[in-house]
């Protein structure tokens, strides 16, 4: 563990940074350049706990994967050269290589047995098991296989026309995927559009994927190597723009942040919410909208988040409950009952942290209620071993009125572990 003791800084931020690459798009590249025949070389690669752990599983599978920082090259022979892992596959703590390599593995045509560290071990596999074994693959587990550790014999599979049942992203993805080896068409229906990386990258690979109003249809193809760009990660930028939009006086910029629409709820909240922010240099790269936001202090108002705005937003709800509580008004965050999933269950542990810290939060099944405006108090917090709740409470500290201490910032490393260089770089001396 480690332990961090922030006291107040209450002092514009100013400057500009590049937060490190999207941790989504970083997992894909790796998997979708690992499954193509060639050499992929893909930039500006997340270098974090997480997506280590999605090439640590390729190689696994004979895939010769070089990296040096955030650039990783690499080098294969295509999907039907993966070989049989001699060992368990350990996915660490990170979900989606979980349950994005389900769907992989699913396809293989050999037996693979993988598992997780002690928070992935709690978090539900069976929304991904379940339409890979009406695909065909055999896969047995800790309570039928809801839960890691898994064992898998895969191979065989059929293609199906699946509705998903949860607004997830990581679904669709492990299906899109499993119906790269599969017979016939694989079809994925969603009500409500999720993060469409894969979609992205499938076609920057060459794949025949069609698109049609709701449902996504792929087939069974080999793919070509390609070069991918990997964009910052909005959701690793969120917690710097929300501390430009709460702290008085700042004003900072992002550049070369992802803009895809699937993912930038937290832009129009921010918004909506009366924050002053602008978008600049707007550009494609590898498929994917990229551009530089700039985020200047104002004051902020209450709103209500809910429905179709959720999975656009879903991983940055810890910091926009913090923004709500320096917001004039009540915000209510409703239809996000997937937070209870997470590395922890995320409305707990939001409203228990912010409430120790002076906060006024009520919980609900499927969200909470965040009556602003409130002072910011000192005092122990517990980050859960969860990245996103222990860098919410590192920008608490920034308008605290006394020192907060933090429990555990390791997590941090799954998704930014340059975080705490950034912020200091923009603060002003």
């Amino acid at each position: 563990m480690t332990e961090i003791k922030l006291k107040p800084f209450q002092k514009p931020l100013t400057g500009e940074v590049e937060v490190p690459g999207d941790k989504s798009i970083s997992h894909r590249a790796v998997i979708l350049g690992s499954l193509a025949k060639g050499t992929t070389n893909i930039t500006n690669f997340l270098n974090g706990e997480d997506c280590r752990r999605t090439i640590d599983a390729f190689r696994k599978l004979g895939v010769t994967i070089e990296q040096e920082g955030t650039s990783v090259t690499i080098h294969s022979d295509g999907k039907e050269k993966l070989t049989e892992a001699k060992q368990p596959i350990y996915f660490g703590n990170s979900g989606t290589t979980a349950r994005l390599m389900l769907g992989v593995l699913a396809g293989l045509p050999f037996f693979t047995t993988a598992y997780g560290d002690p928070s992935l071990t709690i978090r539900p596999m069976d929304r991904v098991v379940q339409p890979m074994r009406l695909m065909g693959a055999s896969i047995t587990g800790r309570e039928k296989g809801s839960y890691l550790p898994t064992a898998i014999n895969g191979g065989n599979l059929k293609g199906i026309s699946y509705t998903l049942p949860v607004k997830s992203a990581q679904v669709k993805s492990a299906v899109l995927l499993a119906g790269l080896f599969a017979e016939d068409v694989t079809e994925v229906i969603e009500h409500a559009a999720t993060r469409n990386h894969s979609e992205n990258m499938l076609e920057a690979f060459g794949a025949d994927i069609v698109i049609k109003d709701n449902a996504i249809r792929i087939t069974n193809q080999s793919l070509s190597a390609a070069n991918v760009y990997v964009p910052g990660d909005i959701s690793s930028a969120a917690f710097l723009l929300a501390s430009a939009a709460i702290v008085p006086g700042s004003s900072i910029s992002i550049n070369n942040v992802g803009l895809n629409k699937t993912r930038t709820g937290i832009i129009d909240v921010l918004l909506e919410m009366g924050a002053n922010l602008n978008i600049s240099n707007k550009k494609s790269i590898s498929g994917e909208l990229i551009g530089d936001i700039t985020v200047t202090q104002e004051d902020l108002k209450g709103i209500v988040i809910e429905g179709a705005m959720i999975p656009r937003l879903i991983d940055e709800i810890p910091v926009i409950a913090l923004l709500a509580t320096q917001a004039e008004g009540d915000t209510v965050i409703r239809d996000a009952k997937e937070l209870r999933l997470k590395e922890t269950d995320r409305i707990e542990a939001i409203a228990s942290n912010l409430t120790k810290l002076g906060a006024n939060v009520e919980t609900t099944e499927d969200g909470m209620v965040i009556h602003g405006k409130t002072s910011i108090t000192g005092g122990k917090v517990v980050s859960y071993d969860d990245h996103r709740i222990a860098m919410m409470l590192a920008v608490a500290s920034l308008i605290a009125d006394d020192a907060i201490i933090i429990d555990d910032i390791s997590s941090i490393a799954i998704s930014y572990p340059d975080f705490f260089k950034h912020l200091d770089t923009l603060k002003t001396p």
